[in-house]
């Protein structure tokens, strides 16, 4: 008798029997959640989120729907540069600053440190399991991540290209008030290695590979 499948692969080929569009939709509104869970713990936020919310507080504006206008922005920098867009870049420009929006509408600010340490704690958790649905669908990435794709095409370094812009975003976050504090420490270190095993686990074969 052949050994039982481990969960996580059982889980994924669950996942995958879905259609393309539910995985794709499942993981940006997992995403937009787990950005809302560190946003509402108020204990420090990514550079990016720092950036959001500074614009949020001068604007007056939800941070979703500067998330939003952030993305339609970068939207029109990408068809300018040429890169390459799929469905799920559109998406997640709409579907990530909405459920941002209704995640902390949900939380609605709560002052406990035992509510909001938890949430700090599995925002990122969320967060990467969006990531590896909604990029592991093959359907186009964000626009802050075409951004670095499009530099990258032009001779820029990735991991240059992502760190000029994640500090540049992190400088201009923190002028404008943005958050700042442990969250900002803990989501910066989790993200990439919880998003490494999320794709990892999560991700459908490459349309492109060779079988």
């Amino acid at each position: 008798m052949s050994p039982a499948a481990p969960t996580s692969t059982r889980l994924a080929t669950r996942i995958h029997r879905l259609p393309p569009i539910v995985q794709l939709v499942t993981g940006l509104v997992a995403f937009g959640a787990g950005l809302g869970m560190v946003i509402g713990a108020d204990l420090g936020l990514a550079p990016w989120d720092m950036f959001h919310q500074g614009l949020s507080d001068i604007t007056g504006a939800p941070i979703g729907t500067m998330i939003i206008a952030v993305g339609a922005i970068l939207l029109v920098v990408l068809f300018l540069l040429r890169e390459p867009m799929g469905l799920g870049t559109i998406l997640n420009v709409i579907i990530i600053g909405t459920v941002v929006d209704l995640t902390l509408l949900a939380i609605d600010d709560p002052a406990s440190l035992w509510v909001r340490v938890p949430l700090l704690v599995l925002g990122p958790v969320v967060t990467a399991i969006g990531t590896g649905l909604y990029i592991g669908v093959w359907m186009g990435t964000g626009p802050r991540d075409g951004i670095m794709t499009a530099l990258a095409r032009r001779g820029v370094p990735l991991w240059l290209g992502r760190t000029v812009l994640e500090a540049g975003v992190f400088v201009v976050g923190l002028l404008l008030g943005g958050t700042l504090g442990i969250g900002t420490v803990w989501f910066l270190l989790a993200i990439g290695p919880l998003s490494d095993r999320a794709l990892r686990y999560l991700s459908r074969p490459h349309p492109d590979a060779v079988v």
